[in-house]
């Protein structure tokens, strides 16, 4: 019997753990999204909050990783005015952070696999912002015109998040609590 209470003391501290870091990545996709945006020709802006949503899908897998990848900056879209984005943005970084984490879960330890995860994420960004850009536009050229600053901003979410990940995985502390990663 003690033991059966030990290990669902233990289930609980996890899912509070898992709760509080989906909180916490979700927070800081907000804020890698709002504090360094450059506006983009479409009317949206490019910002650092791919890279949140990437290092969020390696560090708690594709379920929480979805969670705080969709979350953080979607929140962000409606803090800064860009409402209309919003419902886009969940849904968008949402699969971003599936693809990713479910990506990385495979070929974490092949070489290049922080950038093969980033890419199909970003692929997905991309795709998913043409897209919506076009409905919203109301013809497909809409959606077009947004490809260039998506790539930008895909490129430094790749490169920031491999970086992150790359330095995360030298700390001691870092590879105790995040063994997957």
């Amino acid at each position: 019997m003690e033991k059966t209470v030990e290990h669902q003391r233990g289930a609980a501290e996890q899912r509070t753990r898992t709760l509080v870091l989906t909180g916490l990545l979700a927070a800081l996709g907000c804020v890698g999204t709002m504090v360094l945006t450059v506006p983009s020709p479409t009317g949206g802006y490019m910002n650092l909050g791919d890279a949140v949503v990437l290092l969020g899908a390696y560090l708690l897998g594709p379920v929480w990783g979805a969670v705080a990848g969709g979350v953080g900056p979607a929140l962000a879209d409606l803090l800064a005015g860009y409402v209309i984005y919003a419902p886009a943005t969940l849904v968008i970084k949402a699969l971003m952070g599936v693809t990713a984490a479910l990506l990385y879960r495979r070929l974490r330890d092949k070489p290049g696999a922080l950038v093969i995860c980033g890419v199909a994420a970003e692929v997905i960004m991309v795709a998913g912002y043409c897209l919506y850009d076009a409905i919203l536009a109301g013809n497909p050229a809409g959606g077009l015109a947004g490809i260039p600053s998506n790539l930008v901003q895909a490129g430094f979410g790749i490169a920031a998040s491999a970086l992150l990940t790359l330095a995360l995985r030298r700390s001691s502390y870092v590879r105790r609590e995040f063994p997957s990663l």
